[in-house]
């Protein structure tokens, strides 16, 4: 099986649906220096996805790490409209909390299996942060 169809659970952090592709990090992002908020790219030169962007893409990753200034830089993204459509983050902080807040696409944490053994850069997901789920709908 290649994974297509497979519905994850998780917590809604904030609201709504979207659909598209898997950008995927287990690396934190830093948003002060880490990310150019004009295109979505990541801009931490030791990062593994240094040079890509998240934008409209649904970003799995870890979560935040860095200043409280997190939220201010992912609050630009969406202003400039280069957001990530969704974010799946697997550790919980006021940080990351704040950022979904702010950015406005829907975030979910809390899986109830590991996202990053199941969802690969490039997966074509279904995000729905009301219902709680997570459905890979091809690779």
């Amino acid at each position: 099986m290649d994974g297509s169809g497979l519905v994850i659970r998780g917590r809604k952090v904030v609201g709504g649906i979207a659909e598209g592709e898997a950008l995927v990090t287990t690396q934190t992002i830093s948003g002060w220096g880490g990310i150019n908020e004009a295109d979505g790219s990541i801009i931490e030169r030791r990062h593994d996805l240094v040079g890509q962007s998240f934008a409209g893409k649904i970003l799995v990753f870890p979560g935040a790490k860095g200043s409280s200034g997190w939220s201010a830089f992912f609050h630009m993204t969406r202003i400039n409209g280069v957001a990530p459509a969704a974010m799946l983050f697997t550790r919980m902080t006021t940080k990351i909390a704040l950022g979904a807040v702010v950015t406005r696409a829907p975030a979910m944490t809390d899986f109830d299996t590991d996202i990053f053994a199941e969802i690969r850069t490039g997966d074509r997901l279904r995000v729905d942060a009301d219902a709680g789920t997570v459905t890979i709908l091809s690779r």
